[in-house]
């Protein structure tokens, strides 16, 4: 069972991203205040959870959050500046977004960019650790994952469908094959051998 909290008294956002790793669409990050002594028996990192569950506790989360949001950063930004910047970015744009503003950012990883004067401490894992951070990491995945099934739609043959994104073998296949689409990040290593990519 994943923890309620870090502290007793503050209101605490839990923040995370997915996408880092993605060689195409935005980094997706959300921010999510859920109540004191909150408990869930099945809700977890996202990556140990499938799209059913995911989807379910999407509707749970917001249903029971005193406060939640989601925000994107391009593919284009991604390529102006770099990915760990648009994440902070995106973290930033979601807690933004948020209704009641937070005491204290429990934050998934080792690094965060400062957000204002509000306290944070990071904490590797902590997706599996704090249910607020489980909690943000499940709908920022629901999200992007939505978001990339339409686009594969749009243009087939990348297989985003299946991969949302992440160079999988069916991925680089189709970048080698139809070569790569408005949605690509060009700062990204897309094939071992990219120089035919741009010309």
């Amino acid at each position: 069972m994943l923890k309620s909290s870090h502290t007793t008294e503050l209101i605490e956002a839990g923040c995370d991203e997915v996408g880092r790793g993605c060689l195409a669409g935005p980094v997706v990050a959300a921010a999510v205040i859920l109540p004191k002594l909150y408990t869930h028996e099945i809700l977890n990192d996202s990556k140990q959870l499938n799209r059913e569950e995911r989807l379910l506790l999407t509707e749970e989360i917001q249903r029971d959050a005193i406060a939640w949001a989601i925000a994107e950063v391009s593919n284009e930004e991604i390529d102006k500046t770099n990915i760990l910047k648009a994440s902070f970015k995106a973290m930033h744009l979601a807690l933004d977004q948020l209704k009641v503003k937070p005491d204290l950012l429990l934050i998934d990883g080792n690094r965060f960019q400062p957000y204002g004067e509000t306290k944070f401490e990071c904490i590797v894992k902590g997706d599996a650790t704090y249910l607020s951070i489980a909690a943000a990491s499940v709908l920022a995945k629901t999200y992007r994952d939505e978001l990339m099934l339409k686009l594969s739609q749009q243009y087939p043959g990348y297989a985003w469908e299946s991969n949302v994104g992440y160079p999988t073998e069916e991925h680089r296949d189709g970048i080698r094959n139809l070569g790569i689409t408005p949605y690509h990040r060009r700062s990204f290593q897309l094939l071992p051998s990219q120089l035919e990519l741009f010309v």
